[in-house]
C-alpha cells in the first residue's frame, strides 16, 4: 500500500500552536509529514535554522509520522528531490489566500503534478503568526498561550524576560 507523504514548508521562526494545529490535523488525511524549515535570510530570522529545527524536533519527538528537515532554495526543487508532490499549507485570512494562490499556480509551472491541501487553524489560532509572537515577546508580553514551552523558554533567553 502506498503511503501518502506531504511537506509542510515554512520558516517556523518560531513555530506556533497554529502551526502545530495544522500539522496534527493534517495527519487525519495523510500518513506522514515532513516539516521543511527554510533558512530564509530575507526574513531576518530571530532563531538560527538549526535552533528552529531542534525545537520542532523536540515538540514532535513522540510522533514517528513527523520528520523535520532543513531546505534552502526553491521548494519545487526540494519536492522533486524528495519525490513528494503534496504540500500542506495553512490559511488564516484572505490575504493568505491571495499569496498562496499565486504560489500554487507558480509552483505548478515547475511541477505540474503538485497538489496543495489548505487547512485553516482552529479559531483560537486564526490570528496567530510568528511575527506577532516575536513582537509580543520583544515587549515582555506573555506568549505561553500561543507557543510550546520550549519556544517560550528560548524567547525568554533572547528577550531576557
Amino acid at each position: 500500500m502506498k503511503k501518502t507523504i506531504a511537506v509542510y514548508p515554512g520558516s517556523f521562526d518560531p513555530i506556533t500552536n497554529g502551526h502545530i494545529d495544522i500539522i496534527e490535523r493534517s495527519l487525519k488525511f495523510i500518513d506522514s509529514i515532513i516539516i521543511a524549515a527554510t533558512d530564509s535570510p530575507s526574513k531576518k530570522p530571530l532563531f538560527e535554522i538549526d535552533k528552529r529545527i531542534s525545537m520542532i524536533k523536540d515538540i514532535f519527538k513522540e510522533n514517528n509520522n513527523i520528520k523535520v528537515e532543513k531546505f534552502s532554495g526553491l521548494l519545487v526543487d526540494y519536492l522533486k528531490k524528495k519525490k513528494i508532490f503534496l504540500i500542506i499549507r495553512g490559511l488564516r485570512e484572505v490575504s493568505d489566500f491571495n499569496y498562496e494562490f499565486q504560489l500554487v499556480l507558480t509552483n505548478r509551472k515547475f511541477l505540474f503534478n503538485l497538489e496543495t491541501i489548505f487547512l485553516m487553524p482552529r479559531e483560537d489560532y486564526i490570528f496567530l503568526s510568528s511575527s506577532i509572537i516575536k513582537e509580543i515577546a520583544s515587549m515582555g508580553g506573555e506568549v505561553e498561550k500561543f507557543v510550546p514551552d520550549i519556544v517560550v523558554n528560548e524567547l525568554k533567553k533572547i528577550y531576557k524576560i
